[in-house]
């Protein structure tokens, strides 16, 4: 992450993890027509200080009406933070379901790949223990079981199943 913006969120932070000053942006967040040293309870001084802090940190601004809160520094850091890229599972799976089997075989081959890691090397399954296993991940689980041994990350003999590739 640019250190420009880590910087920024670490100041932001700092302000709002400090007592006297997350009390007198929230009270300027919640009363912005009462003075923050009424409503936070601080000695005047105190909120004065503290709202000192939260202007320099661009958290609090004055007009002609008073004190208020300025949210959008956390608008301009939300848009400036880089945002991380979904993984390609992320695309497929949801609260550990595949809500489709992909159609290009890459991507397949990566899903298939976090699919097999059910699969303990060495262990013989069942079909049934197999497809009991797989229909945790996809209702078509004759589908993904035919996969996983087509792209060989199942081996089959005899109906029982042992897993033979893939990421350990």
């Amino acid at each position: 992450m640019d250190p420009v913006i880590e910087r920024d969120i670490s100041r932001v932070l700092g302000l709002l993890g400090q007592d006297d000053t997350l009390r007198v942006f929230a009270g300027l967040v919640l009363r912005p027509e009462d003075p923050p040293g009424k409503v936070t309870g601080l000695a005047p001084e105190v909120a004065e200080r503290a709202l000192t802090r939260l202007a320099r940190g661009g958290l609090a601004v004055q007009d002609e009406d008073g004190w208020r809160a300025d949210p959008e520094v956390f608008r301009n850091l939300l848009r400036a933070t880089p945002k991380e890229p979904a993984s390609l599972l992320d695309t497929f799976l949801v609260d550990g379901r595949l809500t489709s089997l992909p159609t290009k075989r890459a991507k397949r081959l990566i899903v298939l790949d976090y699919v097999a890691r059910v699969f303990e090397p060495g262990i013989r399954y069942s079909e049934k223990e197999v497809n009991v296993a797989l229909r945790a991940f996809h209702d078509d689980y004759a589908a993904l079981r035919r996969y996983l041994v087509d792209e060989a990350f199942l081996s089959r003999e005899n109906n029982v199943y042992w897993r033979s590739g893939g990421t350990v």
